[in-house]
C-alpha cells in the first residue's frame, strides 16, 4: 500500500472528510482492521484566508508547497490538495516536490467524461466560481465549465465560510443552492460539480435531476486507486 499525503486544513471539515472517507475505503475494499497509510500536514486556515483577501497568492502557494514538502519528507507516494478553491496554486505545490501531486480538475474530469457529460455546472467559493483556474484544468480535457450569475457569487461564498466550515448544514441553504442546480441545468448544465467539499454535506445526488459529481469523493476514489494499485 502507497502512503497517501494530504495538505489539509482547508478547513478542518474538509480535511476530516478527506481522513474519514479514506479509512472507510479502506474498509470496503479490504476489510478486516485495513487502514489507509498516511500523512496529514494542516494549515492555518485563518492565515490563508487573509493572505486570499489580500490577494497574496505567491506566499499562499509557498506555505501550501511548504505543507507538502512536509508529507513528502515524512513519506507520502503522491500529495492530495484537500481543497478546491486553493489548487489555484496547485502547479507552484507541485512543482515543490518530487511525488505527484493528485490535481482535483484531472479526476473530476475523467469522471464527467466517463458520465458522457460535456457540460456541467460549478458551485463553490467565489475565488473558484469567479477565477478561471478551475474552468481552463477542466477545458484541457475538452470540457466546458459554467458557473451560476455572478450576483449569486457572494452569497454561495458566505453560505460556504459562515455556515458549512462550522458543520453547520441549513434547509433554507439548500433550497437555495438547489436553485441554482436547476438555474445551470436551464443553461445546458448536463451535471452539476460540488466543487467545495464542504458542499458535500449539504447537497446530495436526491437533491438534483440531473448528475451531481461530489469532487471530494471523487479525490477520494482515485487517492485509494492510486494507493492500492
Amino acid at each position: 500500500m502507497k502512503t497517501i499525503g494530504l495538505v489539509g486544513g482547508m478547513s478542518w471539515e474538509s480535511s476530516a472528510a478527506y481522513y474519514r472517507d479514506l479509512n472507510r475505503g479502506v474498509q470496503e475494499r479490504l476489510g478486516g482492521l485495513s487502514s489507509p497509510k498516511l500523512v496529514l500536514s494542516c494549515v492555518d486556515f485563518a492565515e490563508l484566508t487573509s493572505l486570499e483577501d489580500a490577494q497574496k497568492w505567491d506566499q499562499i502557494g509557498d506555505l501550501l508547497a511548504d505543507a507538502a514538502r512536509g508529507v513528502e519528507r515524512a513519506g507520502a507516494d503522491f500529495v492530495l490538495l484537500c481543497t478546491t478553491t486553493f489548487h489555484k496554486v496547485a502547479d507552484q505545490v507541485a512543482a515543490a516536490v518530487e511525488v505527484p501531486l493528485v490535481h482535483l480538475a484531472d479526476v473530476v474530469a475523467e469522471a464527467v467524461k466517463a458520465q458522457g457529460v460535456s457540460t456541467v455546472g460549478f458551485l463553490g467559493t467565489e475565488v473558484a466560481m469567479s477565477d478561471s483556474f478551475f474552468r481552463e484544468r477542466m477545458a484541457s480535457h475538452g470540457l466546458t465549465v459554467i458557473v451560476p450569475d455572478a450576483s449569486h457569487h457572494q452569497w454561495l461564498d458566505d453560505a460556504i465560510y459562515h455556515e458549512l466550515v462550522h458543520g453547520e448544514v441549513k434547509t433554507e441553504t439548500r433550497r437555495t443552492v438547489v436553485s441554482l442546480i436547476d438555474e445551470l441545468w436551464d443553461a445546458g448544465a448536463g451535471g452539476i460539480l460540488l466543487g467545495c467539499t464542504e458542499l458535500e454535506l449539504l447537497i446530495k445526488q436526491a437533491d438534483a435531476e440531473i448528475p451531481v459529481f461530489p469532487c471530494t469523493t471523487l479525490h477520494v476514489d482515485a487517492a485509494l486507486d492510486r494507493a492500492l494499485a
